[in-house]
């Protein structure tokens, strides 16, 4: 549902930027837009079938934050080719575009091969670097236990392969469906699901008992339930059938990223606001460790740590409830108590523990392969202004004024050598209703800002669909906050198509831009918990420009006339 920027050490920019939004409506788009602000230039168009959560993959994944100072020139390959200005091309920012989450159906099949060749050759005309897509368990391995089916989706990388583009493959191992954007249904595979029909507790339960069917709970992660195996050993055989049946693709360097899907949605969090059981924005959103396995889990870290009396919580309301409506997150509520700290600190250890254990696993899984690996964090921006981030705590990010939520999983990412992939990059304060309280552009710069601290590779995407100059303008600058350096590579980065590309031409080399991609190394040790709880301390985010550089549209009349032309894509 996200293209990728590589920060080394000192650089900050994020490493790739997927954008969701219709492809057809997108491209109309670049047509006319390209056509006003650059009539002299060849005019390029991309397409592809969309629908549900389809980006423009400007994957901040794709978007690297580069630090080397050594910058390569492009040699023309033809006659008459242009060379790259070799500083600007230091900014240059891969773009991806999502494919549709449907592109291979339920029965594993690639439809309309041949229009799709089409529309994925008209994406490498307009510049686009790759695609990205879901590689969705619920079809691979549905007709039973390690029973993989890769047909579809070999066929769909050969097809992506003869076009020209890089790959980027999501590991879905949750439901499709429930989320916004969601337009298609696939659900987790049927013989996961009879097991849940027998012993429920294997899902995400609330606390009045409601079961989420999205993803496997992480309270399972070793609980051998699945025929003798645990959730993980599922997920890590999962990858390990990806990189044997595969390996064509790996060793061509066609696939390029791998990421780990991590919970709903494939973030890293908890179900905490699922659309299908009434949660509406900007709900609060519920708690989702009611299940047997993380309630027995809960009552034996409350015994050990000295009391056993303590339950979890009953009073942090529904979903929809505002936070000063429950007696959790009221002022001077449960959460500032010592038990509610104690309960936050569990329920969020207990995540960074699910993606620390299945990362590690991936690691193992593609070492030595010539890949990134990357992890997704969701950007839960409604009710960051008000002192309790309620709908950020039921996530799992136990994110307040006076402790960082986020920079702990930064901290632990890059034991194996994984990229952070954020969302909501396109989005403004102004533009969310005011009873939400949304910090969306603090909460960019705050998530960013602690991935550079912990010198990480940041990525990030839109989280909703976008057809206006404002949102691609808001991406251009959480891309590069800092703008372009005309001198090489950019302090803070991130970008689009052309702009994101620096205003440079496609280029195929990676590594002209500092974006080398070696052999996935082994895992460095485990973190202790206390040292990653160490990034907890808040520390102020770097600085941010007030507006791109490198603004789509520019301003004054001209800028107006190509809002009403985005307008009409809405």
């Amino acid at each position: 549902m996200s293209s990728l920027i590589y920060s080394t050490q000192g650089g900050r920019q994020l490493e790739r930027v997927r954008l969701h939004s219709s492809c057809s409506s997108f491209l109309k788009e670049v047509q006319w837009v390209k056509k006003i602000l650059n009539p002299s230039q060849t005019t390029r168009k991309s397409k592809t079938p969309g629908h549900g959560r389809q980006a423009l993959a400007i994957d901040v994944r794709n978007l690297q934050a580069v630090a080397s100072d050594q910058v390569a020139t492009k040699k023309p390959e033809a006659s008459g080719a242009v060379p790259y200005d070799e500083k600007l091309l230091a900014n240059y920012v891969p773009v991806y575009v999502m494919l549709q989450l449907g592109v291979i159906t339920l029965d594993n099949n690639l439809e309309d091969r041949d229009g799709l060749g089409k529309q994925l050759k008209e994406l490498r005309a307009a510049g686009v670097d790759g695609v990205m897509l879901d590689v969705w368990w619920g079809i691979v391995e549905s007709n039973g236990p390690k029973e993989y089916n890769w047909n579809g989706y070999r066929n769909l990388f050969q097809l992506i392969q003869e076009c020209g583009l890089k790959l980027q493959a999501i590991m879905s191992f949750h439901e499709c469906g429930g989320n916004v954007g969601d337009a298609v249904s696939i659900p987790l595979p049927k013989w996961v699901l009879e097991i849940g029909e027998s012993n429920p507790d294997i899902f995400y339960t609330n606390s009045t008992g409601n079961r989420n069917k999205e993803c496997v709970t992480l309270g399972v992660d070793k609980e051998p339930l699945f025929q003798g195996r645990t959730a993980i050993e599922i997920y890590r055989d999962y990858m390990k059938s990806f990189r044997e049946n595969m390996s064509d693709f790996l060793e061509s360097e066609l696939i390029i990223d791998i990421e780990v899907g991590l919970g709903p949605a494939g973030e890293l969090r908890y179900p905490s606001y699922p659309q299908n059981q009434g949660w509406v924005f900007p709900g609060i959103g519920e708690f989702q460790c009611y299940d047997k396995y993380l309630e027995a889990d809960f009552k034996e870290a409350a015994a050990t740590a000295g009391h056993p009396e303590w339950e979890l919580p009953d009073e942090a309301g529904e979903y929809n409830d505002k936070p000063e409506s429950t007696e959790f997150f009221s002022s001077n509520g449960t959460y500032l108590s010592e038990k509610g700290k104690f309960f936050l600190t569990w329920y969020s250890n207990k995540l960074l523990d699910h993606g620390d254990q299945i990362l590690e696993e991936a690691n193992k899984t593609f070492l030595g392969c010539k890949i990134k690996l990357a992890a997704k964090v969701s950007g839960i921006h409604w009710w960051y202004k008000v002192e309790n981030h309620a709908a950020e705590l039921t996530a799992g990010y136990y994110n307040l004024n006076d402790r960082d939520g986020y920079r702990p999983i930064a901290r632990m990412l890059p034991r194996h050598h994984a990229i952070l992939n954020f969302t909501c990059l396109e989005m403004k304060n102004s533009e969310q209703i005011a009873i939400s309280k949304s910090g969306a552009q603090e909460l960019v710069q705050q998530v960013l800002s602690g991935g550079w601290r912990e010198g990480i590779e940041v990525a990030g995407e839109n989280a909703l669909s976008r057809y206006d100059r404002a949102g691609y303008n808001q991406i251009l600058l959480n891309a590069r906050p800092n703008g372009v350096n005309k001198e090489g590579p950019p302090k803070l980065r991130m970008q689009f198509v052309r702009k994101m590309h620096a205003d440079q031409d496609y280029c195929p080399d990676p590594q002209k831009y500092n974006h080398y991609i070696g052999p996935l190394e082994q895992s460095k040790p485990k973190i202790q918990m206390d040292v990653l709880l160490e990034a907890t301390k808040p520390i102020k985010p770097f600085p941010w420009n007030k507006e791109t550089d490198m603004s789509i549209g520019g301003t004054g009349i001209l800028a107006s006339i190509i809002e009403k032309i985005f307008s009409l894509f809405k």
